[in-house]
């Protein structure tokens, strides 16, 4: 017998190794995908220095459960101002049913008199805030500077509403003083409402169930209107992202099964598909040919039910196939 040379061997080796890989199928039926998750950033839509943060990353929170608030001693101020100022225009507006008396015109004028004196500290505070942020040192932010002005305004309508008051008294016209002073209560329970509102955004809850994914700030630092302090992944946001090539896609629609599976688990996962994309993730840059067309791949998404969804985690590599 023919002894082999090494290189004669080495080629027979070769051969066998690509005749055995030329039988095994191209494709065993299943497409590549991954876990995502849909985060929701929570923030307030105002800004301030952070004081309490209720959770921790990978806490498990409950719809409604406190995540964090922020400084509103400013904010009370506010409500507290408002309150006062509703109280003594109803006690103005129940004084003006019981009958007017002419000494109450020389009260309106001291209260217009403060109310200028008022405003004038008002303006002065405002313009001092104003050179401090344009010197751009940091000393003062936009939303002090916005409550100044906000202040200043308040005293501005107030004026008015006091001298419309003192020309409405000197006629005697008792009814449009009982109008303009309900005019003033509106006024002003708009103004609490608004200022409790500001209150209450300071405190954010969480808006559904879920698991805490990060925690962007930390107790005492500054948090500006509308930065995410809480991200949460609700069960219901996590979905199985696969892609499928263009001749397939003709077998899958919104609402078919398909069967979930995850590396080194037995476990099989039953998701539905949810969307289907309509642009291709591969394009040829020249024509749409017969071996070009099977490199286009559509990414296709599909949701898992709650009591699933709960020990999935985005980014774990997953094969997808039709349900059986």
């Amino acid at each position: 017998m023919k002894r082999l040379t090494p290189w004669r061997a080495l080629s027979i080796a070769l051969l066998v190794l690509l005749m055995t890989a030329g039988c095994k199928p191209e494709h065993d039926g299943s497409w590549q995908g991954y876990i995502e998750g849909e985060y929701v950033y929570v923030s307030a839509p105002l800004g301030g220095i952070l004081t309490e943060l209720d959770v921790k990353r990978g806490d498990q929170v409950k719809s409604a459960q406190p995540l964090f608030a922020l400084e509103k001693a400013a904010e009370m101020a506010t409500v507290h101002e408002a309150e006062q100022k509703l109280a003594q225009a109803k006690a103005k507006r129940d004084n003006l049913l019981k009958g007017r008396r002419p000494t109450e015109i020389s009260a309106l004028e001291a209260r217009l008199q403060q109310n200028k004196v008022a405003t004038n500290l008002a303006r002065r505070e405002l313009e001092r805030l104003a050179n401090l942020y344009k010197s751009n040192t940091g000393a003062v932010s936009q939303e002090q500077l916005d409550q100044a002005q906000s202040k200043l305004d308040s005293y501005k309508a107030e004026a008015q509403i006091i001298e419309a008051d003192i020309a409405t008294a000197k006629l005697g016209a008792r009814e449009d003083e009982i109008k303009a002073a309900e005019l003033e209560i509106s006024m002003l329970e708009a103004a609490l409402a608004k200022a409790q509102w500001a209150v209450d955004q300071k405190a954010q809850a969480a808006p559904a169930e879920g698991v805490v994914q990060d925690t962007l700030y930390r107790p005492g630092e500054f948090v500006s209107a509308g930065s995410p302090i809480v991200s949460l992944l609700p069960p219901q946001n996590i979905k199985v992202r696969f892609f499928v090539a263009q001749d397939k896609l003709a077998s899958l629609k919104a609402g078919t099964p398909v069967q979930v599976a995850l590396d080194g688990s037995d476990k099989k996962y039953t998701a539905t598909v949810s969307y289907i994309s309509t642009q291709a993730e591969f394009t040829h840059p020249v024509i749409y040919s017969q071996q070009t067309r099977s490199k286009l791949v559509f990414m296709i998404e599909a949701e898992f039910t709650p009591a699933d969804s709960a020990s999935l985690h985005p980014g774990q590599p997953v094969d997808v196939r039709p349900a059986s």
